[in-house]
């Protein structure tokens, strides 16, 4: 095991070492998430599956990169950084804004020849869905009583000046990547969507999770859970039996595709 070992790209952090797994799951965060968050999802699928957490700027040991403000940036640099990594069948894991992420990056994959072979949604309405919002533009009280809603940290997170100052400008500048992405309508995904939610989850009625089987012509499958935005956290994840599940998924073509990097 490697305590959040780099890859040769420092966008991916791999936490157990699984060179024998026939897969590939790239896990990306919530907005002021860190790869960390997925901790606890690598150690429950490896070594059966490799677990990759990307790690965004301007967190964690990348503090001192300038902060990303545009979703189809972001996923523009995440697709680059995954295509060395498609030498092994990859699947997609996003949870709220990793949740848009993730689709444009699988739709960026797809344009490539590399398409993942599932894509795994949790937490966030569909893209055609998604409602504007002003939260990024609102005072740091108003930003912190969001984040208090949603349940997203510990309580000392909120109380401790210090993090506070460090981390509210990461979230503020994620809010601002959530609130101006706009879907732009494209042919839809060929890969199968699978999407999860808490059935009290302010942030992603249940309609509008189900919704996400319009972005796809392959097969589609909705999963609600107790609890709320955060309803995935802690060791004993709902959404993990089903992470483990996709070693069974994956097409038998898609054992050795072999590396694109065009």
């Amino acid at each position: 095991m490697s305590d959040g070992s780099r890859t040769k790209d420092k966008w991916i952090c791999r936490f157990h070492d699984a060179p024998q797994a026939r897969v590939r799951l790239v896990c990306l965060p919530h907005a002021g998430g860190s790869a960390s968050y997925f901790f606890n999802v690598s150690r429950a699928l490896s070594p059966e599956i490799e677990v990759l957490a990307v790690q965004y700027p301007g967190r964690m040991d990348r503090y001192a990169e300038p902060l990303v403000d545009d979703m189809s940036r972001l996923a523009d640099l995440v697709a680059d950084s995954l295509l060395p990594l498609s030498d092994r069948p990859l699947a997609l894991f996003g949870h709220s804004m990793g949740a848009s992420l993730s689709f444009e990056v699988a739709r960026r994959l797809e344009r490539r020849g590399v398409p993942p072979f599932a894509l795994v949604v949790s937490g966030r309405p569909a893209p055609h869905r998604l409602r504007e919002g002003r939260l990024h533009l609102s005072s740091d009280e108003q930003l912190i009583g969001e984040i208090a809603r949603l349940n997203g940290t510990v309580p000392a997170f909120l109380d401790d000046p210090e993090l506070l100052d460090m981390w509210l400008p990461v979230i503020r500048k994620d809010y601002q990547v959530i609130e101006t992405y706009r879907y732009e309508p494209g042919p839809p995904l060929t890969v199968p969507i699978t999407a999860h939610v808490g059935l009290s989850d302010p942030k992603a009625p249940v309609e509008d999770v189900r919704a996400w089987q319009e972005h796809t012509t392959g097969e589609f499958a909705l999963h609600t859970h107790p609890g709320g935005h955060f309803y995935l956290g802690g060791p004993d994840s709902p959404v993990v039996p089903h992470l483990a599940r996709l070693t069974e998924a994956v097409p038998v073509r898609a054992d050795h595709p072999g590396p694109h990097h065009g």
